[in-house]
């Protein structure tokens, strides 16, 4: 990809990791990871666009084409082909995305949001790029980095607090339970 000075914008790879539910809200994030490093990039998407992506991963044919269905055939129909996706920018806590299509050897990049980007590239088997500046801002890493980081120092146990849970546990008479479920 390249801005509009012409210059090469630096992509990294990524591949979904994972979607999950969020217990909070009806929303969903996707997680994507970089394949050729240990961050991982989370985008908040609604549940339709985590169900279609869902779909997809699973190999689950619905009865009637869904919307990223559609689409990839028009592009197709239309003798054009999904090159990759790019999540180029987050302003203002909102992800942006371009959709890259080669149609008879001239590239068409289209804005669109990144989960619908990302359910459109599951279906074309495409690559999914994002911007190093998204990235280097907006990645986070595992709580692995956490632990190295602390080296030989360990959290500080209250041992007065383990005790007293330690002289609970052993004050417990188990050996009722078994009497009661008779």
């Amino acid at each position: 990809m390249s801005d509009e000075q012409g210059r090469k914008i630096p992509m990294i790879e990524v591949v979904i990791d994972t979607i999950r539910v969020s217990l909070m809200s009806q929303y969903r994030v996707v997680i994507l990871k970089d394949i050729n490093g240990d961050r991982y990039l989370p985008i908040w998407i609604g549940p339709c666009e985590a169900d279609a992506i869902t779909m997809e991963l699973q190999d689950v044919t619905p009865q009637r084409p869904l919307t990223h269905d559609l689409l990839k055939s028009m592009i197709q129909e239309l003798d054009g082909h999904v090159v990759h996706i790019f999540i180029s920018d987050l302003r203002q806590d909102v992800y942006y995305a371009r959709i890259v299509i080669d149609v008879n050897g001239r590239q068409i990049d289209v804005d669109a949001r990144p989960s619908d980007a990302i359910a459109l590239a599951v279906r074309a088997k495409v690559p999914i790029y994002v911007s190093e500046m998204v990235m280097e801002r907006h990645a986070v890493q595992p709580d692995d980095d956490v632990e190295q980081m602390m080296g030989d120092q360990k959290p500080e146990v209250d041992e007065e607090k383990l005790s007293a849970f330690k002289d609970f546990v052993n004050s417990l008479d188990l050996d009722d339970l078994d009497d009661d479920e008779e």
